[in-house]
């Protein structure tokens, strides 16, 4: 994949995952507010599961932020789009389906990453 194609890749996936980000955090917020609004609650446990599955959502797509922060570190030293571990190439299409890939699907599997 040349260096043009992978850097707009990775722009767009920074921007679906900030947009991503800013929705799940303002979600928190709004839920964290209504947990905090007098009136009957028929389940006080509920706005802690929603706040830990808000928290839990936030923290998933802020690593995946530091990902495309990783691949594009990997695109500056000339190594985007191969593997980490072993250096073989990673298909394009892996790299189009996720341009954070660091790994080739074999790899992947081997490790047990379920994320591919």
């Amino acid at each position: 994949m040349d260096d043009d194609t992978a850097r707009e890749l990775l722009r767009l996936e920074r921007i679906r995952i900030q947009q991503l980000l800013g929705d799940a955090t303002q979600e928190g917020a709004d839920d964290r507010s209504a947990a905090n609004e007098p009136g009957d609650m028929f389940d006080s446990a509920e706005p802690l599961g929603k706040e830990g599955a808000d928290d839990s959502v936030v923290a998933e797509l802020q690593r995946r932020i530091a990902a495309v922060d990783q691949a594009e570190e990997r695109l500056e030293a000339g190594t985007y789009g191969r593997s980490v571990q072993s250096g073989k190439p990673i298909p394009d299409d892996r790299l189009r389906a996720d341009p954070t890939a660091e790994l080739t699907v074999e790899e992947a599997r081997q490790v047990g990453n379920e994320s591919l």
